[in-house]
């Protein structure tokens, strides 16, 4: 413990930003950096408690509490603290792969479940996480690790998301080869096309450490999509192991009344062709523009925020968002006790920028879309909704009923639908024979992964449906382990 009585002499801080009106004219990332002893500062607020709940990785009512993949947070609170940076990277490649994402991209359940956090705001911890990655990278620390010898053993990876690559990153370590197939034109998953690059530079941060992984001796496969390209037979008759890691891609649709218009389209579509378009310099034939366009987002969530983000930058009229769930209350209720994931009310940097846009916040609660409608040449022009509440249905379960005279027309060229997802896609789940849980998930029970298939895994999203990063890297460093013990007959993965 740095500073035994530091949570009581320090405040909170974290680190500026770009301000909102300055950053939506390019897709930079906008956070800043915070000085290394203002970030000594914010460690010596860790507690290095006796019960340090923000490493757990638990699930409470089915939300992450603690980080998924334990990191050791006062320890290498206590080591920034004491300023001894590369200690405390080495502490925090322990646990986790890919700190620079985690830092970037995770919600930090981890800083919901600090224990200072009962009676005062939290530790830092995501942004102190995110310091110490970025210090290792400035500081030449994080260079390819190659193993010291090779098993000979061939392992097939079917994704390259979050949990694709930390499987891969582990697997490499042992000494297996490993090829990761990516259908897309880039490896990353996920963490290339699904967030932004505002959230997640590509260039700067997920290239990079992908040319760490492939100098380790990591193969990426692109534009190769498994049952297209490339049999599922001859996968399994060509690896030793196969693992599957494609992810929860299915969306949830919206089957109203003029659903077939021009102009909805699902939130990835529109997400994933303008971040190729900031990589290519140049948008593609797939790209949608929401330049001068009323858009309406339909379901909230960090697709829906980063939904907001892009129309923004591109240059839209206006910007709604439709939240069929109620606003959530500015501090914890009663049954959202610590160290539950705290169900409160925040502003994301999408509604912030919005606010700053048009002068309100984007978002509207407990109201749902009932009908899209025609312009009269096919395209969508409106979106007709009404206000609901959640009541029980007549099995008890709660379902949205809807407020007669709360009827409302919002101006829509652009919808873009960002409900969530169902499950995998099945053709290779079906033609690898495998059992699918009835939420059409490959069957395989966690800290095991093994499906009913021998030798064939399956991890991340494509296992335990749509989640956090971090717990695809909880998933992708599990399934290795399981996947070297099959392989060898026991393991010294963590």
């Amino acid at each position: 413990m740095g500073k035994p009585t530091g949570f009581m002499e320090y405040l909170r801080e974290v680190a500026d930003e770009v301000s909102p009106l300055d950053r939506v004219r390019n897709w930079d990332e906008f956070h800043l950096h915070m000085p290394d002893e203002d970030l000594q500062t914010q460690a010596a607020r860790c507690m290095d408690c006796g019960t340090p709940f923000c490493h757990t990785g638990m699930e409470i009512n089915r939300m992450a509490s603690g980080c998924p993949v334990n990191n050791l947070v006062p320890e290498w609170n206590d080591l920034i603290y004491r300023g001894l940076w590369k200690e405390a990277l080495d502490r925090l490649h322990k646990t986790n792969n890919f700190p620079e994402f985690t830092g970037r991209v995770c919600p930090a359940p981890c800083e919901g479940s600090c224990v200072l956090g009962i009676t005062n705001p939290p530790v830092t911890i995501k942004n102190i996480e995110y310091s110490i990655a970025e210090k290792g990278w400035e500081e030449g620390w994080i260079t390819p690790q190659l193993p010291g010898k090779r098993t000979g053993k061939k392992i097939a990876i079917v994704g390259s998301g979050p949990a694709g690559l930390a499987a891969a990153a582990q697997l490499n370590s042992a000494g297996h080869w490993v090829t990761v197939y990516e259908r897309a034109d880039r490896p990353g998953g996920l963490l290339m096309y699904g967030i932004p690059n505002m959230k997640l530079d590509k260039k700067k941060v997920v290239q990079r450490r992908l040319d760490v992984l492939q100098a380790e001796g990591v193969t990426f496969v692109c534009n190769t999509e498994i049952g297209k390209d490339i049999s599922s037979e001859q996968l399994v008759n060509d690896f030793d192991s196969v693992i599957l890691c494609t992810g929860s891609t299915r969306p949830r649709d919206l089957p109203i009344e003029g659903r077939e218009l021009n102009g909805i389209h699902f939130a990835m579509d529109f997400l994933r062709p303008n971040t190729q378009a900031v990589l290519d310099g140049k948008p593609g034939a797939d790209y949608i523009s929401a330049a001068g366009k009323d858009v309406v987002i339909i379901g909230g969530g960090d697709t829906g925020t980063d939904c907001v983000g892009t129309s923004i930058r591109h240059g839209a009229t206006s910007v709604t968002q439709l939240e069929i769930m109620p606003k959530p209350p500015n501090e914890r209720a009663a049954n959202n006790p610590w160290p539950e994931w705290p169900k409160v009310y925040k502003m994301d940097y999408g509604q912030e920028e919005a606010e700053a846009m048009f002068g309100h916040e984007p978002r509207t609660y407990l109201r749902t879309a009932t009908k899209f409608e025609n312009d009269g040449d096919g395209n969508v022009k409106a979106v007709h909704t009404v206000e609901i509440e959640w009541k029980k249905d007549e099995q008890g379960r709660f379902s949205p009923q809807p407020i007669a005279g709360t009827e409302k027309i919002m101006p829509a060229q652009l919808v873009l639908l960002a409900m969530g997802f169902l499950g995998p896609e099945q053709p290779l789940i079906e033609a690898l024979g495998l059992e699918t849980d009835p939420r059409s998930n490959v069957k395989a029970e966690h800290e095991q992964y093994t499906t009913a298939v021998p030798g064939v895994f399956a991890a991340g999203d494509c296992r335990r449906g749509q989640s956090l990063v971090v717990w695809a890297f909880n998933e992708g460093r599990g399934v290795a382990r399981e996947c070297d013990r099959y392989l060898m007959g026991h393991t010294d993965l963590p």
